[in-house]
């Protein structure tokens, strides 16, 4: 396409020639401004990487001696991968990265059995959320309904068996847990935690490896290796609850990823990158020990994780903020996925396009994508007056926070969703009705499933904006302390951006280095993990395509 060219005011291309000058200054400015932007991000990570870990105040001979059993024999690994087996390297890294993620999952589950539901709450809820299932597959077999008798009578059933009509029906979760004999704890949590896990993994790999047996001894060991956590309790040291979320949320996607690398045959070399690295901190670690090497005095530690906020800086600890967060995300998750979903197939698939109505939803769409760009204060002011004035709840607990955020990524969900349904092909929605198919049936058994992995990732990237919120947070009236945890979603909390921000104002100078940069790697981490999940679903989705 032709240009104009100011100085000459003549076209480009018009005598034949094409200037690429003004391309080739654009394409370098843009990659300038692109490392300039890496680079500035990569230094503020390492001041607070400093900040929260101060290396120099190690000795010497223990970074020596890091080098000498971590770095080297990972680095020599990363460099052979490199160069003469990269299928090696993919899964050297997927394998360490894994355990990590793994790791702060089985955190976010710690703390749900923790401060949101015990073993019994959670056996009732899921003897409640199967009976309501079985109710509605009943429901669909017997009687061939209409979408909308459906949905009321899903309603109904969730009512009636999860929350139950207040002060007139009790629900079903509350009559079982009203039972005078309930299972243990550690049977509850066995039987309704980990044996659908084992479940799963069983199906998992009977289905790869097309072996029965495979299948019985992967769900049998799985559930085998949980229950040991139960009876070795007392010997090993570690709680029932520990155990089982360590096996079966740590230990059963790391075994099933490296069962698959075993059964595949590529890349099994790249699976010595973690065990030398966890052998070379063994050793590091005996050998600081026997040496009597000083290590860094670093501000990120487990206490750190497990305290709460105090006025020493040594002492304080972000637990009662993480706890915080993990509530709020689940409140936004709950609230915000399906409403945003639901919004996304309607306008997408049963929203007239045409007439008046049609202009209409044009309209609608057209504002849904401009308020994904409002500010969040906005959005903070928004959930003050419709949950806190107009609605008479108090400000600052759990339930307002993530409703307030929840609004601020809806937006986002939605648009997100909607390219996801757009992208499926439309041959394969004729197909489905040439089948003789409803479209409520298309949408649920040909749409959503190929559109889900980018419902999710786009899910994903909202969530992470929505855990870094802060000004939402104050507008709703979030403490800036906390030094218990919430124990319900109506119990006032504080959540990692607020509580550094809180941080960010104390005078004292260890607070304004060493415990806010150890927050903010908190944060960064937590972050960045949510952002590698969504591009690993996106290019296991790239790769299905």
């Amino acid at each position: 396409m032709a240009t104009t060219d100011e100085p000459t005011d003549s076209w480009f291309g018009a005598d034949g020639q094409v200037s690429q000058l003004r391309g080739v200054l654009f394409k370098a400015g843009c990659l300038g401004a692109t490392l300039l932007a890496l680079f500035l991000v990569f230094v503020f990570l390492v001041y607070v990487a400093v900040d929260a870990i101060e290396p120099g105040t190690a000795d010497p001979a223990w970074w020596a001696t890091v080098v000498a059993t971590v770095a080297v024999p990972g680095a020599t690994l990363a460099i052979y991968y490199y160069r003469f087996d990269p299928r090696a390297g993919e899964v050297a890294y997927t394998a360490l990265g894994l355990p990590v993620a793994a790791t702060l999952l089985a955190g976010g589950v710690g703390i749900v059995f923790r401060h949101i539901v015990s073993p019994y709450e959670w056996l009732a809820l899921v003897v409640a959320a199967l009976v309501a299932y079985g109710a509605l597959e009943a429901h669909e077999r017997v009687r061939r309904a209409g979408a909308f008798e459906r949905a009321a009578v899903a309603v109904v059933v969730l009512a009636l068996t999860i929350v139950g009509l207040p002060g007139l029906v009790p629900s079903l979760r509350g009559m079982i847990l009203s039972l005078p004999v309930l299972p243990t704890a550690s049977l509850s949590l066995l039987g309704t935690f980990v044996a659908p896990i084992a479940l799963a993994a069983g199906w998992y790999v009977r289905r790869v490896r097309e072996s029965e047996r495979a299948g019985l001894i992967a769900g049998g060991a799985t559930f085998a290796a949980a229950a040991l956590g139960v009876a070795a309790e007392p010997i090993a040291g570690v709680s029932w609850t520990t155990w089982i979320i360590l096996t079966t949320v740590i230990g059963v996607p790391v075994g099933l990823y490296v069962e698959g690398v075993l059964r595949r045959g590529e890349g099994i070399s790249g699976l010595a990158l973690p065990v030398v690295l966890a052998a070379g901190a063994v050793v590091c670690a005996v050998v600081v020990e026997t040496a009597g090497f000083t290590g860094p005095d670093v501000w990120l530690d487990w206490e750190f994780l497990t305290t709460a906020h105090n006025r020493t800086p040594r002492e304080a600890g972000i637990y009662p903020a993480l706890v915080g967060s993990v509530m709020m995300i689940i409140v936004v998750a709950v609230a915000a996925f399906p409403v945003g979903v639901g919004a996304a197939i309607y306008l997408e698939e049963y929203a007239p396009n045409e007439g008046l109505l049609g202009s209409f939803v044009e309209l609608i769409e057209v504002n849904i994508a401009n308020l994904a760009g409002v500010p969040s204060v906005v959005y903070g002011l928004l959930g003050l007056a419709l949950f806190v004035k107009s609605g008479g709840l108090q400000p600052g607990i759990v339930i307002v926070g993530g409703l307030t955020v929840a609004l601020l990524i809806l937006p986002i969900v939605i648009v997100s969703a909607q390219e996801a349904i757009r992208a499926v092909p439309d041959s394969q929605r004729e197909a489905a009705y040439g089948m003789g198919a409803t479209r409520w049936q298309t949408v649920r058994s040909v749409v959503l499933p190929r559109a889900m992995p980018g419902i999710m990732t786009g899910t994903i990237l909202a969530l992470g904006r929505a855990i870094g919120e802060t000004a939402p947070l104050l507008m709703v009236g979030v403490a800036a302390v906390v030094r218990i945890s919430p124990d319900s979603f109506y119990g006032l909390f504080n959540a990692m951006p607020r509580q550094l921000y809180s941080w960010a104002q104390l005078a004292k100078p260890d607070f304004y280095h060493g415990v806010l940069a150890a927050g903010v790697l908190v944060l960064l981490v937590v972050l960045l993990m949510m952002n590698g999940t969504a591009i690993l679903l996106r290019n296991k989705y790239q790769r299905s395509d």
